[in-house]
This record gives C-alpha cells, sequence and structure tokens, in this order.
C-alpha cells in the first residue's frame, strides 16, 4: 500500500511533524469531506488487525417475518464450498463475529435475499460479503458475476485484498479491477468472475465500453454507502448501474451509520431488504471527571496546558485541535518545550497516519495532537485523559455534542474512570461549553490547583 496515495499534492511536515499549509478554517468542498470519510475508512482498515469484539445488540428486520430467522454460531454450519472454508479459517477467522452470524444465513440463503446492513468498521462486514460473492460464483464461468463498487480506488484495493486472501484455495476464480488507469482495449470482454471498482468506472465497463455484462451479474456490493453518498455523482452512478442488473440479482448494501440520506438512498438502490442494525453502545459519561480551564487566548491555554501536563502524561492523553493549522502548532510548541508528542494531521499520507497510530499504541509516544477528522473511531484502550484545546463546533459554530461525547469516550472505556479537561478562551467558548453541560445534564467543573492531586490519581 505504500505507493498508494489519498492526496495528489504532497506536503512533507518539518522536524515537529508540523505541517504548514493554508488555513483550514475554510468551508470544507464535497470532494474534501468525502476524502476525509474515505481515508477515514481505510485508516481503521489498516489499523485493525483484529475484529473489533463488540457487545452491540443487533437488531435485524426481515422482509418476509414469518420465514423462520436463522443466525449461526460457527462457520461449518453455513455448509460453504470447502476451498472457502479453508480460506476463512486462513484468516485467522474462528467464527463468526455478531454482524456475520446474522448477516451469512441471509446472504447465503436460497433463493437470495437482498440486504442493507449498518456496521462500523471492524466488525467483520468485508469479510460476509466478500464470503456471499464468493459463495455465488460459478468458478466455470469465464464472465463476471459479481460486483462490487467501493468509494475510492483504495478502499477498492482493500477489499479486494479480502477476496484475494478468502479466494486463496480457488485458484479458478478471478479478480478484475474497475479503476481508473486500468486501461483495456475496446471491445474486449473480460473473463474475471469478480469485478471489484468505483462507480464512475464500472458504470464506463458496463454502459459505454461494453465489457462486462450486467445482466450476467448475480450479485451487485455496495461498500461504504455513506462515504459514497458524500459524492452526489457516486449516488447517480450507483442508482443507473443498478437499474441494468437482473431483478433476480442479489443486492447487499453497507453503510457504517444511516443518517436520512443514507437510508434514502439505500431504498432506492435495494428493493425488498432485509435489514440488519447494530445498536450503538451507549456511550456514557458517568465514569469520566469533566473540567474547564478558563483562559483568555491560545498561548494562555498554551500555558495551562504545560502546568497540567506532568499530571496528565503519566498515562496517555489526546489533545483534540479545531484545525490542522492549530494542531500543528501546538506540536511544535510542546516539542519546543522538550516533551515528546505524536500529531496525526490532514496532510498525512493514510500509511503514515496509521504509522503514528500504532507508536502511539505502542506507548512510544505518551500524547497524540489531532483534529476530529483523524480521530473518528480510533480505539486505543490506555488512554484516559482527553484534552479540548478546543471544543467541538459545527460549521455553524453551534457546540458539537456528539463530538464532544466521542472525543471524551476515549477515556473511560471498559467502565475505566477517564478524565477531560476543556480549554475556555472567550465568553464564546464558555457559552459553548454551558451549552454542552446543559445537552448531557452533566456539571462541568472549574479546573483548581488543588484537582491535580485527583487528576494524577485518575491518569494513574
Amino acid at each position: 500500500l505504500s505507493s498508494l496515495h489519498l492526496k495528489e499534492e504532497k506536503t512533507k511536515p518539518d522536524a515537529n511533524g508540523a505541517v504548514v499549509k493554508a488555513d483550514d478554517n475554510v468551508e470544507k468542498t464535497e470532494d474534501e469531506e468525502k476524502e476525509d470519510r474515505a481515508a477515514q475508512s481505510l485508516l481503521n482498515k489498516l489499523i485493525r488487525s483484529n475484529l473489533v469484539d463488540t457487545t452491540n445488540q443487533v437488531e435485524v428486520l426481515q422482509r418476509d417475518p414469518t420465514s423462520p430467522l436463522y443466525s449461526v454460531k460457527s462457520f461449518e454450519e453455513l455448509r460453504l464450498k470447502p476451498q472457502l472454508l479453508q480460506g476463512v479459517y486462513a484468516m485467522g477467522f474462528n467464527r463468526p463475529s455478531k454482524i456475520q452470524e446474522n448477516a451469512l444465513p441471509m446472504m447465503l440463503a436460497e433463493p437470495p435475499q437482498n440486504l442493507i446492513a449498518q456496521s462500523q468498521s471492524g466488525t467483520g462486514k468485508t469479510a460476509a460479503f466478500v464470503l456471499a460473492m464468493l459463495s455465488r460464483v460459478e468458478p466455470g464461468n469465464k464472465y463476471p458475476q459479481c460486483l462490487c463498487l467501493s468509494p475510492t480506488y483504495e478502499l477498492a484495493l482493500q477489499t479486494g485484498k479480502v477476496i484475494e486472501q478468502m479466494g486463496k484455495f480457488y485458484p479458478e476464480l478471478k479478480l478484475a479491477y474497475a479503476v481508473r488507469g486500468n486501461k483495456l482495449e475496446r471491445g474486449q470482454k473480460i473473463s474475471e468472475q469478480i469485478v471489484i471498482g468505483t462507480p464512475g468506472t464500472v458504470l464506463d465497463w458496463c454502459s459505454k465500453l461494453k465489457f462486462i455484462d450486467p445482466k450476467k451479474i448475480k450479485v451487485f456490493v455496495l461498500d461504504e454507502a455513506d462515504v459514497m453518498i458524500a459524492t452526489q455523482g457516486h449516488q447517480d452512478q450507483s442508482i443507473r448501474i443498478q437499474r441494468m442488473l437482473p431483478k433476480d440479482c442479489q443486492m447487499l448494501l453497507f453503510s457504517a451509520t444511516f443518517e436520512d440520506s443514507v437510508w434514502k438512498f439505500a431504498q432506492k438502490v435495494v428493493p425488498d431488504p432485509n435489514i440488519i442494525k447494530l445498536k450503538r453502545e451507549e456511550e456514557t459519561l458517568d465514569t469520566i471527571k469533566q473540567y474547564y480551564v478558563l483562559c483568555n487566548n491560545r498561548d494562555e491555554k498554551f500555558q495551562a496546558l504545560c502546568n497540567i501536563y506532568g499530571a496528565i502524561t503519566i498515562a496517555q492523553a489526546m489533545i483534540f485541535c479545531h484545525t490542522r493549522k492549530t494542531a500543528g502548532w501546538l506540536a511544535a510548541e510542546l516539542s519546543k518545550e522538550g516533551h515528546q508528542v505524536a500529531l496525526l494531521s490532514g496532510e498525512m499520507m493514510v500509511e503514515q497516519r496509521a504509522a503514528v497510530i500504532e507508536r502511539f499504541r505502542e506507548g512510544k509516544e505518551k500524547v497524540l495532537v489531532t483534529t476530529n477528522v483523524c480521530a473518528r473511531g480510533i480505539d486505543v484502550e490506555q488512554v484516559s485523559v482527553v484534552i479540548n484545546f478546543d471544543l467541538p463546533v459545527d460549521k455553524d459554530g453551534n457546540p458539537d455534542n456528539e463530538t464532544y461525547l466521542h472525543r471524551i469516550g476515549r477515556t473511560g472505556r471498559f467502565g475505566k474512570r477517564g478524565l477531560a479537561i476543556n480549554m475556555v478562551d472567550s465568553k464564546h467558548s464558555m457559552n459553548i461549553l454551558n451549552r454542552i453541560q446543559e445537552h448531557f445534564n452533566k456539571k462541568i467543573n472549574k479546573l483548581d490547583t488543588d484537582d491535580l492531586d485527583e487528576i494524577e490519581k485518575i491518569a494513574n
């Protein structure tokens, strides 16, 4: 993956890891927003070497409520072809994950059933739909039978890797990548049974170039739908592809989140679906002590941070900033003071970000300075302190309560005590903090020097 870049433009961080670039307070374009989400998704795939052991409840809504609902506790129960079972075990899956227990019997049922499934990264959904595709393929037929859409080139390659790993004992199965830059001769027909690609190229291959006969497709997978629809063009292209497919083609759609826009899109693409949702674990603030520190400006915030630094670095801490520029400045200033910090910035290529998280996870750096974008979905169990150098606000400047919960939820995980410290530097940010307190109905205390002993205890 080292040769894959999510950015055309490369900017090199300086010695402190800070990157000087145009202020990113400006509104994000649709493409940048999509790139952020796509980068996040890829990052999660790179840093997760194993499945997340989720305790979330699975909610299943069946298209036909009268048909029996099956779930499986072992891969043997699925009666997979022996070479696929071999592939599953070779990948290190011993038993199905929560989402796989419920999704696989539906995906492999006869006649095929359509599915809309919500599950976050790390729950084994890619392996589940790859298994469904590989099970439906007739290896003797040398033409595309399964089509999988991914939002970006990099994510398509990641899914392709899973297909190759799981199908490695099935040498007659072949895979083609319908991505930009994969040039084929006009009029050529594809003999690979599985095609994975991005919506624009797949649409060209199906309609303009006629490399694929859409009428022969048995399984259509739309992965990372929430990332996909961040680009209007991708929505339209996906719907156009879906309309070319036969009525009995199995449609499978996956998304980590299910906002209204994702739902509407899913229902357009997947007729008569079964629906599987992972109920989100209720994140709670009960085990997290919250404080705020009053300052007058950014430099005072920095000074206050240095004053409590000794108390917070006993364990590991994450410091959140609003912009890349602030994160870069803060990491550089802390380095000047002799503190060892890691910086996670949107300018970095995804592989570099994965390496930074790995170092932090291993405890090589005690403090990680980051922005929202980079930190979404990162689980590092040892984090016991979160500092909001900037309070989280949405693009209209209102408190972003969900992000606040998400940030400070990095601590206090698995019932352990955690600590959140909020830096307040104006009347406006005090107002934001008050509104956050009201929203969660939870008092946030002012941090006094007497509290530092308490902080040390929690950090320990």
